[in-house]
């Protein structure tokens, strides 16, 4: 199996400044990355109930931003394809980096691999979504009264849109991506959808990810038996 191209790439060369809350006690920030033709990316920190703060992705940002959210304490990557800032953010902030098992083209060590239902920093618990790498996966914690899902690279985001999966051409098994969100609606309750690429989505994500199976323009016809 091939790998993707768009694995291979780091940190985008812009910087953002201020972080934005989506729910309580999950903030977001974003960039229009070079990496991708100045398309968006999008990067999470979770603050836990003892004030320690887990990014997600992270991507460049002011580091006085996180150090405003709490005491930054772990970096988790949901694919190899996003380590992004974690190991110039590893360094400032003297903590741990956690990576998918199997995770592609990481640049450095990370301090701990995890597999599918584990449980991570901020009570996060790691759900294998393979398709566009077999080393992907979905982040999903039940934060009272919702569940939240950080979804990697299954679907991307406009404003107001249906989400929409990424181009084929980007994935190794487009149709085992369907199967993952498929999967993602069959085992996990979401409520707010954390993307990798577009604005979250903070109500009702179990039907936004319905909607996206639904309308799928793209759809990969199942390989012959």
């Amino acid at each position: 199996m091939g790998v993707p191209s768009f694995v291979r790439m780091s940190e985008p060369k812009g910087k953002a400044k201020r972080t934005s809350e989506v729910v309580p006690g999950i903030h977001h920030w974003t960039l229009s990355d070079d990496r991708i033709g100045g398309a968006r990316s999008d990067a999470y920190a979770v603050v836990d109930v003892d004030g320690a703060v887990v990014l997600i992705d992270p991507l460049p940002i002011d580091e006085a931003a996180l150090r405003a959210l709490g005491n930054v304490s772990a970096i988790i990557l949901t694919a190899g394809n996003h380590q992004r800032s974690a190991w110039r953010l590893r360094k400032a902030f003297k903590v741990p980096v956690w990576a998918p098992e199997g995770a592609l083209t990481l640049e450095e060590q990370p301090d701990f691999f995890y597999v599918s239902g584990d449980t991570l920093p901020a009570g996060l618990i790691s759900f294998h979504t393979p398709g566009p790498t077999e080393a992907m996966y979905t982040l999903w914690m039940q934060q009272h009264p919702r569940g939240v899902a950080f979804l990697s690279d299954l679907l991307t985001h406009e404003p107001g849109e249906t989400p929409e999966f990424v181009p084929s051409e980007y994935q190794d098994e487009p149709l085992r991506t369907r199967h993952s969100v498929q999967r993602i609606l069959d085992h996990l309750p979401v409520e707010t959808l954390c993307f990798s690429h577009g604005e979250p989505i903070v109500r009702d994500g179990a039907s936004a990810l319905r909607r996206a199976l639904e309308e799928d323009m793209e759809s990969p016809a199942a390989p012959a038996p």
